[in-house]
């Protein structure tokens, strides 16, 4: 009976040195607004090269707005003849930029 007594108080003792306090993990919320600074100008604005790279590389789309920023970043708003609209950034030299 002793033997029992003691082998359940070794395993419980055994069990209490692997318990662990959990880490409490508070979860937050992290809100990222993107802020451009495209100030709308007419599409008329626009360089030759801007223009000249929305017809070749699109030649149904319609420049709806055109916007730019102070680094000369063209963002333009398009529709093509099938309905679809979208957004498109290029640099003042007609180059596609990602954003």
């Amino acid at each position: 009976m002793k033997k029992v007594f003691f082998v359940l108080a070794l395993s419980l003792g055994s069990l209490t040195a692997f318990a662990q306090d959990a880490d409490v993990v508070e979860a937050t919320a992290t809100e990222a607004v993107a802020q451009d600074d495209f100030t709308e100008i007419a599409a008329s604005e626009l360089p030759e090269a801007v223009t000249a790279a929305v017809a070749k590389n699109y030649p149904t789309a319609t420049i709806d707005k055109a916007y730019v920023n102070e680094a000369k970043q063209f963002k333009l708003e398009v529709s093509l003849e099938d309905g679809t609209s979208g957004t498109l950034y290029a640099d003042e030299n007609g180059n596609w930029i990602e954003m």
